[in-house]
């Protein structure tokens, strides 16, 4: 038999239908799920879910880094790299990357991303060494100066363990704790809570011709996959972020997939981050070339997210996406009794 895959039919609005359940213990709710396999797709009503799925698809995220997940939740990017794709160069210095941080804090991100090596298409990997010295110091400083907490972004043991004793909680790794075998092994020790991502191939090879047999469910394999690997080292599904991995060995029309079918992935059972900001579809869809010009483009990609349930958005332009979600907040009444 077929594996099945049981995706929300999201819906929302105050006038709940009869027999209606919540989507991850939030505001959203679903009356029916479509079940996808590798040959075909059906739409059946919540009761023909089987329990223990049911469960997943409708239990409260736990909190993650001490933010409650009952609402959206914003993660600034902070890059201190000289190639990221869009803003490399711009925050390699400690003292501008500092500034940045509190000015997105200030701006509305509920956490901050710091990362020290680009992961952009083509990009080599960097020492763990070079990559401390980037994240490190500036982790430091900013703990001392905002009231946020912080992830790490990085493939490394090494790197993580660092950030992490300079006053990061979250390690954020793109490669799903697949790269570094120490690295999950660190954070059950810590009890950190990490962010596992989708990705096909290496930063350097990945954008050369991806290829899958159904990328929304190879991807959710690989999730479950990891999860599971995550649970075994000790990290509780409750410390878990999923990320499809949008860009991460995926062509347009891949990454487009992912985002309609984006709540199949409450499935797992864990919450869900989107990191699409800025990405080069974006570009191509909205015709906008260069990077910086990508943020009205990243905020329409985030807001679908959120639509289907997605808890964190993962953004380089924390101003214009905080604006965006707070009218977006207030247009919806079924979050007013938040």
């Amino acid at each position: 038999m077929s594996k099945a895959y049981f995706r929300a039919l999201v819906q929302t609005g105050p006038a709940r239908a009869p027999g209606a359940v919540d989507l991850a213990g939030g505001p959203l709710w679903f009356t029916h799920v479509e079940v996808l396999t590798r040959l075909d797709s059906q739409v059946v009503p919540v009761e023909a879910v089987p329990e223990a799925v049911l469960h997943r698809l409708t239990s409260a995220r736990a909190p993650i880094a001490g933010l409650d997940l009952a609402r959206p939740r914003l993660m600034g990017i902070l890059n201190v790299t000289p190639d990221s794709f869009s803003d490399g160069g711009q925050f390699l210095a400690a003292s501008d990357a500092v500034a940045q941080g509190r000015a997105m804090v200030e701006a509305g991100a509920d956490i901050l991303d710091i990362g020290g090596e680009s992961t952009r298409p083509g990009a080599q990997t960097v020492p763990p060494e070079a990559e401390i010295a980037r994240t490190a110091p500036v982790i430091e400083a900013l703990a001392g100066c905002i009231d946020a907490p912080m992830s790490i972004d990085t493939r490394k043991a090494a790197v993580a363990q660092a950030a992490l004793e300079a006053g990061a909680v979250l390690v954020n790794d793109v490669a799903g704790l697949a790269y570094d075998p120490a690295l999950a092994p660190l954070c059950a020790a810590r009890g950190a809570p990490v962010c596992i991502m989708h990705a096909q191939g290496d930063p350097a090879t990945m954008q050369q011709n991806p290829i899958y047999e159904n990328v929304v469910l190879d991807v959710y394999d690989f999730l479950e996959e990891r999860v599971i690997m995550a649970e075994a080292q000790g990290i509780d599904r409750s410390r878990i972020l999923i990320d499809p991995g949008i860009g991460f060995g995926k062509t347009l029309d891949h990454n487009l997939a992912l985002l309609r079918n984006v709540s199949v992935f409450h499935g797992l059972g864990c919450a869900i981050l989107l990191g699409a900001s800025r990405k080069r579809f974006i570009g191509t869809i909205g015709q906008a070339p260069q990077a910086e010009d990508r943020a009205p483009g990243s905020v329409a990609v985030g807001l679908a997210g959120l639509a289907q349930g997605v808890q964190m958005l993962r953004v380089h332009d924390v101003v214009d996406t905080a604006q965006a979600l707070r009218l977006w907040l207030a247009s919806r009444a079924e979050w007013q009794k938040e």
